[in-house]
């Protein structure tokens, strides 16, 4: 599996082999571990990714560091990628990626194999302030009123280093859109409640267009104070949950060349 470690080592790598990108922390998780943060491109056009706001969910994290090489790569031997001039999108875009915001529960789920939570047993997807008080409700009906390996959503919003990180982050910069990465099922999740933003419909249908993955809408508990919920009710501005992949979480490595495939241009759009 993708662990931290591993995280780590691919990111050293990454500062020795480019000068290309930006690399700092945007925080500390609960036990102390670094939530790596990478920039790609001087651009004022904004984007914001990110992966693993669950334990088991770790593909996503080796599936968006190997974006970064991939744009790095493509860029310094000024080949297309996908179709995508590397030069352009560098010049004109700025992209951020976390590419994994709960490292604690990535570490936790390799001997606890049902984990998504974070080191507290807060589910971080689950911890933003977004209609967080009935997703409280919703989450108590299915008997969830205390730490746990998923869905306890905290004892407020932002009780956590790892979700008041990415917020903190997010209220620095002018993103035109985010893009919280989970797995499973081949979805796109894009609304938030009623609230639809205007460029939402575009983009919604460009990202499913290019992926093949269907455009979906949120029941039950995964409707409330999740990250892309935030980002769409603070500032009104698309805001995504793409879950990569199929089948039973944590989902075999051996998915992501297909998964990579299928979502490279869903993550170039910046570009576009």
């Amino acid at each position: 599996m993708y662990d931290y470690n591993q995280l780590k080592n691919d990111i050293e790598l990454l500062s020795s082999s480019y000068d290309l990108t930006d690399i700092f922390s945007i925080g500390d998780s609960v036990k102390g571990r670094k939530l790596y943060t990478v920039k790609f491109g001087t651009g004022k056009k904004e984007v914001y990714y990110n992966g693993a706001h669950h334990g088991l969910e770790h593909i996503t994290s080796k599936l968006l560091m190997k974006f970064i090489f991939d744009l790095c790569y493509s860029y310094n031997k000024n080949i297309k990628l996908r179709g995508c001039n590397l030069k352009d999108l560098y010049e004109k875009s700025s992209i951020y990626i976390t590419p994994m915001v709960n490292p604690d529960g990535v570490e936790m789920s390799k001997r606890l194999k049902d984990w998504q939570a974070n080191a507290r047993g807060v589910d971080l997807n689950h911890n933003y302030d977004a209609m967080w008080k009935r997703g409280k409700i919703e989450i108590a009906r299915q008997g969830i009123s205390k730490p746990g390996p998923t869905k306890y959503s905290g004892p407020y919003p932002f009780s956590e280093p790892e979700t008041k990180a990415v917020a903190n982050f997010t209220v620095k910069h002018n993103f035109d859109y985010v893009v919280a990465f989970h797995s499973q099922g081949e979805v796109i999740y894009w609304k938030y409640g009623p609230t639809i933003p205007d460029e939402s419909v575009i983009l919604a249908n460009a990202m499913s267009k290019v992926s093949g993955y269907a455009l979906d809408e949120t029941s039950g508990t995964a409707s409330y104070s999740g990250y892309k919920d935030w980002f769409i009710k603070t500032y009104n501005k698309p805001g995504f949950t793409v879950e990569v992949g199929k089948g039973t979480n944590p989902i075999s490595e051996n998915q992501l060349p297909k998964i990579y495939n299928d979502i490279l241009e869903l993550l170039l759009l910046v570009g576009v």
